[in-house]
This record gives structure tokens, C-alpha cells and sequence, in this order.
């Protein structure tokens, strides 16, 4: 049998923090680190005081960080990932950020000796807890199946799509799909209730119809009790999803009409206060229209 790897995880927010629970559950000795110390701890792994010291002694590196500037300033520098990285260390980022970031990243990893894997995940922290998540992976095939027992964790699904920025791409692709149906849903929602259906019931309908979707299932209680529910995707960082699309999108020249529409009324929502709240909050801006 197989001991399990060696571990590191960046970012301890709440997709980090219900990693770290999988993989101690597996058997993986893991050290963590967050830029705000007191996030890390309490998830029963030691907590290091820089990046560079997480990562030293680990098989495998786990970032999950907000975005690119977050990923640029946890990789570089003396206290970065990248100072304390081995050879022959695996770094998986499942962080949503853009593929030219993943690329120049992979080449100061690359510099180490250590290989720089783009594996950002499809579903929520509800799906990583029961180990459901999809990892949609660029990079090297001998590095993904290095990786794959720490990634197999909290992952039942691993496809390689190709090279480097292949999975960063393809997250920004799936996505724009989640960002479309989601204001779909708050505009539908709203419609139904000033119809003068009840909300519960008009949610229910949805559940149960060919519109129901994975998202539509989980997404039941921010919609229909918005105040209860935990703030799971910030309207904040949907607005940063959708200028990466944005910017993948003219890069490759391809037309996106109704990703223009999305980002006009997520600006709206965030200027009208509901960045940090949860991205099913598009409700309520509409409701007050």
C-alpha cells in the first residue's frame, strides 16, 4: 500500500479549508498556509508562517486563492511558494484566474525544478466534501498522475484537457455557463413573484423542470431564503469571472452577447452595495427595480 504524499495547501478560505479536511481524511500529512494566519487554523494541520515554508518537504501543492493578484503574490518572493519548492514537486493551482497567469507562473516553477499543474474545479464546497468535484486539468500527464491520489480527495472526476492553461480555460468556459444561468434564474425568480406566484413554490417548479440544473438544486436556499443562507460565490468575485471571460474571449475573437448583458448587471449590483454578498443577491437588485 501506498503511504499517502505530502501535502502543502495555499489559501485556507472555504473551497482551501474543505480540501485540507479531505485530504487529512485520506491519510496525507498536510501543512497549510493563509495569508490571514488566523484562517488557517483549527482545520487540524500545523499552520506555517510563509508560503515558502509550507511547501518545503511536500510531494504535492495545493493553492486555492482568490485571484490573479493573490496567486502572483503568494508564488513570488523570498517568503512565495516558489522559494521553497523541491525538484520534482507537484504545485496543482485550482484557483479561477486567467491562463496567462497559469503559464508565466509554470515557468518560474518550472525554474525550481518543480512542475506548475492549472486544476481548477467545478462544484461547491457541499461537492468537496463528499468528494465530488470535477478537476478540469492543464499540464504535464506524468505531474496530474503524481498528483492524483491528493487530487482524488476531494475530486471523483480528474480530466486532462491538455496543456498548460487548457484547465484555466476550460473553468472560465464552464463558468460563463454558471454566471449566464444564474442571472437567468434571478430574473425568472423575480418575474414569478411579481406575477404573483410565491417564491418557494415558483423555486420548486424549477427544481423539478427541465431547468433544473445541478446549480439550480444547490443554489434553493440562497434564492428562496436569502437572508439564512451563507454567502457562497461573492458578487465581488463573479465580476472578476466575468472580466476574465471578457478578456479570453476577445483574445480568441469570439462573440459573447450575453456575457455583456451578465457583467452590466453584476457592475450594477456591486455598485449598489451586494459585492460581498452571495451571487444569488442579483434577486434582490432586481427585485428593487
Amino acid at each position: 500500500m501506498t503511504t499517502p504524499a505530502p501535502v502543502a495547501v495555499i489559501g485556507t478560505g472555504r473551497m482551501g479549508a474543505a480540501m485540507v479536511g479531505r485530504l487529512l481524511a485520506a491519510g496525507h500529512p498536510v501543512t497549510v498556509y493563509n495569508r490571514t494566519a488566523a484562517r488557517a487554523e483549527g482545520l487540524g494541520a500545523p499552520v506555517a508562517r510563509t508560503a515558502a515554508e509550507a511547501v518545503r518537504g511536500a510531494s504535492v501543492v495545493i493553492v486555492s486563492l482568490a485571484d490573479d493578484d493573490a496567486v502572483r503574490a503568494a508564488y513570488r518572493g523570498e517568503d512565495g511558494l516558489i522559494a521553497g519548492l523541491n525538484a520534482g514537486t507537484v504545485v496543482c493551482d485550482t484557483s479561477t484566474i486567467a491562463p496567462a497567469t497559469v503559464r508565466a507562473m509554470a515557468a518560474e516553477v518550472a525554474a525550481r525544478g518543480a512542475s506548475l499543474l492549472d486544476t481548477p474545479v467545478s462544484g461547491s464546497v457541499a461537492l468537496v466534501n463528499s468528494g465530488q468535484l470535477t478537476v478540469l486539468a492543464g499540464g504535464d500527464a506524468a505531474a496530474l498522475e503524481q498528483a492524483r491520489p491528493a487530487l482524488s480527495s476531494f475530486a471523483a472526476r480528474i480530466v486532462h484537457l491538455g496543456g498548460q492553461g487548457a484547465g484555466a480555460t476550460m473553468k472560465l468556459v464552464v463558468n460563463s455557463v454558471i454566471h449566464g444561468l444564474n442571472q437567468a434564474l434571478a430574473e425568472a425568480l423575480v418575474l414569478a413573484e411579481k406575477a404573483g406566484v410565491d417564491r418557494a413554490a415558483a423555486y420548486d417548479v424549477f427544481t423539478n423542470s427541465a431547468v433544473s440544473a445541478p446549480f439550480v438544486q444547490y443554489k434553493r436556499q440562497s434564492y428562496v431564503e436569502p437572508d439564512a443562507a451563507p454567502v457562497a460565490f461573492a458578487l465581488d468575485l463573479v465580476a472578476k469571472d466575468l472580466r476574465l471571460i471578457a478578456e479570453l474571449a476577445d483574445s480568441v475573437g469570439a462573440r459573447m452577447p450575453q456575457l455583456a448583458a451578465n457583467r452590466a448587471a453584476v457592475a450594477e449590483a456591486v455598485e449598489h452595495g451586494l459585492g460581498g454578498k452571495d451571487m444569488s443577491a442579483l434577486a434582490q437588485l432586481l427585485r428593487s427595480a
